[in-house]
């Protein structure tokens, strides 16, 4: 290599470092320009642990766990959604298992309480029972024990009542129907007399098997019991 092509060279070489140093210190100096402003966006959406101010969990079958449509259109999950839109703290955890009955979600009570801590509890179960035929009298035991176990730790309730088709005849109904509010004075609780009000036998709020509602019908639910939330919230407040 020559004198003159090797003092070109060595230019092109300068050029092209100053050239790669100038974009080095553009992207530095945006990256500190950008860090700030999405630490702010990132903070303002989403709050830390520590601002949460409690934990619900809805305990419950199908009608809790949401079967037949995405999570996110599932009751706990909608309920989350417009609690937090109203600047209410609280965390909403599904807990529902399909095809549960009372007995069920009594043997799994404790790990929900020692695992999830929950402050408030929206208790919905018996559905299954009485589409079983299951004796009446063990649905109240169980939900007799599941709110005293839940009330000796302190864990406020809200108890979302059922009510029963008719087929298995009016004395059945009429037993089964009267199990909620008699355990809702007992226990002192929140009490939504029937979860699927003006839900229930609407065609167009349930999917084909008529049992289950649709994400429509889940947001109805949801507009029904949140007084009901409400009322539990200012409970477990002022404790």
């Amino acid at each position: 290599m020559d004198s003159v092509t090797g003092m070109i060279y060595k230019r092109m070489q300068r050029a092209v470092l100053g050239v790669l140093w100038m974009v080095l210190l553009v992207v530095v100096l945006a990256g500190c320009e950008a860090e700030p402003s999405a630490v702010g966006t990132s903070s303002a959406k989403a709050p830390s642990k520590s601002a949460v101010e409690g934990t619900i969990v809805a305990l419950g079958d199908s009608l809790t766990a949401g079967l037949g449509v995405r999570e996110e259109k599932a009751y706990p999950a909608v309920l989350g959604e417009k609690l937090k839109a109203n600047g209410y703290a609280y965390q909403v955890v599904n807990a529902g298992v399909s095809g549960e009955t009372s007995s069920g979600a009594l043997s799994r009570l404790e790990w929900i309480v020692s695992s999830l801590n929950p402050d408030i509890v929206i208790l919905e179960t018996g559905a299954n029972d009485g589409l079983r035929g299951i004796d009446p009298k063990l649905l109240e035991a169980n939900l007799d024990e599941i709110c005293t176990r839940l009330k000796e730790k302190k864990i406020e309730i809200l108890l979302a009542g059922m009510q029963m088709l008719p087929n298995l005849g009016p004395d059945y109904t009429s037993a089964f129907s009267s199990i909620y509010p008699r355990i809702a004075r007992k226990h002192n609780l929140v009490f939504m007399p029937f979860m699927l009000e003006e839900v229930a036998g609407n065609p167009s709020l349930n999917q084909p098997d008529r049992l289950h509602p649709t994400a429509e019908g889940y947001a109805k639910i949801v507009e029904n019991i949140y007084p009901f939330v409400l009322q539990t919230i200012e409970r477990h407040r002022s404790k």
